[in-house]
């Protein structure tokens, strides 16, 4: 059996080269079959961590083809059934995603493509790849995610449509998850600016939830913004995607500013897993006090930032940032 470094990252143990996997440096290009890295991320048995691991120790897709449990239990050093590794199933499952991402003009951006986004490599349990319609945004700037809840106030939805417009002035990034309420309020407001603006879906890439987003869905493609998934086409809408949906949009983002959030808001599942991975948590000063903003007023008395407009995120990142058209 060959030697395996063994290696902790965010509390995953990987048993092959760190390298391999895109964690102790950025990948300079991406040379494996397409085909091959859709057939790797159907295989629902592996975690992330083991998909990637699989993808450097697999060369060809001929070589997918060949696999085995005994030779999956060798690369990752755990057992398999025999009948639960099934490759030609998962490459035919691969052809058809082939077949749809082509038809809407999208891809998928796997760990070992220099394009995964950096601060989204290294969080705790980071997706394999991800479905892509768009343009991923410049990873030199970072992005601010703007959450929360789906039946906001009108002062809520003012707040964060004006403040995701600042911010794309400023030629950033906004992060949200297309939901009702204060997420399309975001996404709307950045549309307003130069800056681009970023969707997470909870379903696969063919499925815009809630469908009374679409247009807006498009408006974000037409503004040479994005929508990505980690859940493959055709996946069907389940309730816990939406926390593992949020995961992501906080593993995107710098920042995370929650607008107006209850105590059983969503967003505030967005809020920890941006406190976990080390990322800024604001709350938005104009919301605080009012009806539907208890969760987000328990986050500022915790210690979270409180911010009126996009130059007070700045002045906490201490950088003065020029507007994007100067």
């Amino acid at each position: 059996m060959p030697q395996h470094s063994r290696r902790y990252y965010r509390g995953l143990t990987l048993f092959c080269d760190p390298e391999d996997l895109g964690l102790d440096a950025k990948p300079e290009s991406s040379q494996h079959d397409p085909l091959l890295v859709l057939a790797i991320a159907r295989m629902d048995i592996l975690r992330a961590d083991e998909k990637s691991c699989l993808l450097a120790k697999v060369s060809s897709l001929l070589e997918f083809l060949d696999l085995r449990a005994e030779r999956l239990q060798e690369i990752l050093l755990r057992r398999f059934a025999g009948e639960d590794v099934q490759p030609s199933r998962w490459v035919e499952i691969a052809r058809g995603d082939r077949d749809l991402l082509a038809r809407l003009g999208a891809e998928y951006v796997c760990t070992a493509d220099p394009r995964y986004p950096p601060q989204l490599r290294t969080t705790y349990r980071a997706p394999f790849g991800f479905y892509l319609r768009g343009a991923l945004p410049d990873p030199e700037r970072p992005m601010v995610a703007i959450v929360g809840t789906r039946i906001p106030t009108g002062r809520g939805l003012s707040a964060s449509y004006k403040l995701a417009a600042e911010l794309s002035a400023k030629g950033f990034c906004v992060v949200s998850g297309l939901a009702r309420g204060i997420d399309a309020a975001a996404h709307r407001g950045a549309l307003k600016g130069p800056g681009s603006t970023l969707a997470v879906l909870p379903a696969g890439i063919e499925s815009i939830y809630p469908p009374s987003n679409r247009s807006l869905a498009s408006s974000i493609l037409d503004s040479g913004g994005a929508l990505l998934t980690e859940y493959p086409p055709y996946s069907e809408m389940r309730k816990y995607r939406f926390p593992e949906r949020n995961r992501i949009i906080a593993g995107l983002a710098r920042s995370c500013v929650v607008i107006e959030a209850p105590e059983s808001s969503g967003a505030l599942i967005t809020a920890d897993h941006a406190l976990t991975e080390g990322r800024d948590v604001f709350v938005h000063a104009e919301c605080l006090g009012g009806s539907r903003d208890k969760g987000a007023a328990n986050l500022a008395s915790q210690g979270a930032g409180i911010v009126n407009n996009a130059e007070d995120i700045l002045a906490d990142w201490r950088v003065i940032a020029p507007t994007a058209q100067e």
